[in-house]
């Protein structure tokens, strides 16, 4: 059965960040998630994860000007400084919080910019990133977002991602795979997550329509579950929806999680 992380960006929102931690323990998370950590001192997070018995799944590199509209720095030429600036500062968190993935978002594509330098300048990015990571002992992964909810965002497809990943040649880049987005710009999950399955280091997931908790839209997940588990995926499934109403009420999936997984049988097929 996937492990469920709680992304504390999503989750527990009617509290302050530092509160939401007990609360996702209180909920039966063993993990916790969230874009950035940067505005709060490491140590006050350590000592929420420490107090509560979560592990730090996964957090993303600084993202650059969020309310300027940015959403990564990675395929911008010119900002090559600020991305490994941001790179030691998130490794430095990483350390802190006994975190093992780091999510590097791509960036929003400048308008006229020459798609090959946005390719090269990312690849050159990712190569010294995965292996500056790798020297620390924290996987670097990549995740394509759908064009809807994030228009211009540079990378959106999985296939993209694992050709990008095959170019970078390194055997510390991953693919963080989300669910809600891929329905969104592929579907044909389970083929698409089977194919992915070796470079696969973190799942997210939220239904869809309306980017809710599994079960309130048209993705079979106790489906999914079942398929990841038979991929042999023991990574974290971070739960990055929005609650339909409170968080609370809409926990009811994962408590029947476990027992829909076990009961769905995949028929065995050749793929």
């Amino acid at each position: 059965m996937p492990r469920f992380s709680a992304n504390l960006g999503f989750l527990f929102t009617d509290l302050p960040f530092l509160d939401r931690f007990a609360a996702a323990a209180k909920a039966g998370f063993r993990g916790v998630e969230y874009m950035s950590p940067y505005e709060h001192d490491p140590e006050e997070i350590a000592c929420r994860l420490a107090n509560h018995g979560l592990t730090q799944a996964l957090f993303n590199l600084p993202a650059g000007d969020w309310a300027a509209g940015e959403r990564g720095l990675a395929i911008l030429p010119g900002r090559e400084d600020e991305f490994r600036d941001g790179l030691g500062r998130a490794l430095d968190y990483a350390a802190a919080l006994g975190c093992e993935r780091l999510n590097c978002l791509a960036g929003i594509a400048p308008m006229q910019a020459d798609p090959r330098v946005l390719e090269a300048t990312f690849l050159k990015n990712l190569t010294f990133a995965a292996e500056t990571a790798a020297r620390r002992g924290v996987k670097l992964l990549i995740e394509p977002i759908n064009t809807r909810d994030m228009p211009g965002f540079y990378l959106n497809r999985t296939d993209e991602a694992l050709r990008l990943i095959d170019l970078v040649m390194s055997d510390n880049l991953y693919l963080q795979a989300d669910i809600y987005h891929m329905q969104i710009m592929e579907g044909d999950l389970a083929r698409r997550l089977e194919a992915a399955a070796p470079r696969v280091a973190h799942v997210q997931i939220a239904d869809n329509p309306g980017r809710h908790e599994p079960g309130t839209g048209e993705i079979n997940y106790p489906f999914l579950f079942s398929l990841i588990d038979r991929l042999g995926y023991e990574g974290w499934v971070g739960c990055e929806y929005r609650p339909l109403t409170t968080t609370e009420a809409g926990l009811g999936w994962m408590k029947a999680a476990k027992t829909e997984a076990e009961d769905f049988q995949i028929p065995s097929r050749e793929r």
